[in-house]
């Protein structure tokens, strides 16, 4: 006897006198629900390096307390929902704390997905997102991304800044996503030890620090921290370079740059400026496929 056959006295039993063992919508709606999750490291060429992303291709997407909590099970920076839409897909990026308007790792880890996993005969995506569509173009073996640019206009140094990142500014830069701390050289930006729970008090959703790189090799450093979306430091921050770029393309007058985040995983992006929008190019390796239960 099949496994429905066996269940079914128990989930029709709805006439008057019958003993109802399981409500027919309960019990389905307890049946589990398995899907398929790739764990990919993103802005590198080797594992256990650059930014960790779990990526979860979906039919249509779940109830949002449910992403939230499969993203908090997750414990990565960034969880990334795919789910088809007339011939690409719906992107959403969720931290442990808090669904995000725009990941630049977890998109990068995204394409990936798409066009080595899902469908490996594919060269472009474009992900449609909170901000906007995102096309992903693969070049050899990493990922072009067409990001918006976040530029930033110099501010004073709000109280208690240079105090939280334990470093002092030489100029700090502010948009509506981030404040950005400008320091001296890369060893003070190495140096950087965030006190996180006076980051929470200042109330900005992130903040990165960038230096001068002390690498030919490299045009900039950075480093990011949000606290208040719940990653103490992202390993590599690609909506963060959104905002270097233009700062940096400013600076040393070029509109492409190879950037580095300094963080204990450490990332390459390479950086380009094209009117109001950022490419941001990068490879991904693949940890981890499988499936998880919900």
């Amino acid at each position: 006897m099949t496994l429905s056959a066996q269940l079914s006295p128990l989930i029709t039993a709805n006439r008057p006198g019958d003993r109802q063992l399981f409500p027919t919508d309960a019990f389905l709606y307890k049946l589990p629900m398995r899907t398929r999750i790739f764990q990919v490291d993103a802005f590198t060429t080797t594992r256990f390096a650059g930014n960790p992303a779990a990526i979860m291709p979906l039919e249509d997407f779940l109830p949002d307390p449910t992403l939230q909590a499969i993203a908090a099970e997750n414990n990565l920076a960034e969880t990334a929902f795919l789910v088809p839409q007339n011939g690409d897909y719906r992107l959403r990026w969720f931290t442990p704390a808090t669904e995000v308007p725009l990941c630049g790792h977890a998109t990068l880890a995204s394409a990936a997905v798409v066009m080595e996993r899902i469908e490996p005969t594919r060269t472009h995506v474009i992900f449609h997102s909170a901000s906007g569509p995102l096309p992903v173009t693969r070049n050899g073996a990493g990922y072009v991304m067409d990001f918006p640019s976040r530029p930033s206009e110099p501010v004073a140094p709000p109280p208690q800044l240079a105090e939280a990142l334990g470093a002092i500014p030489i100029e700090v830069l502010e948009n509506d996503f981030n404040y950005m701390a400008v320091l001296a050289d890369a060893r003070q930006l190495r140096a950087v030890a965030p006190d996180m729970a006076a980051l929470i008090r200042i109330g900005k959703p992130g903040y990165i620090v960038t230096a001068p790189s002390d690498d030919p090799q490299y045009d900039f450093l950075s480093r990011y921290f949000a606290p208040i979306k719940g990653i103490p430091e992202d390993p590599v921050t690609g909506s963060a370079h959104c905002m270097l770029a233009p700062y940096w393309a400013n600076r040393l007058g070029k509109t492409q740059l190879t950037a580095f985040q300094a963080s204990p995983r450490g990332g390459k992006i390479i950086c380009r400026l094209v009117n109001d929008r950022v490419e941001l190019e990068g490879e991904c390796v693949f940890y981890l496929e499988g499936e998880v239960e919900i």
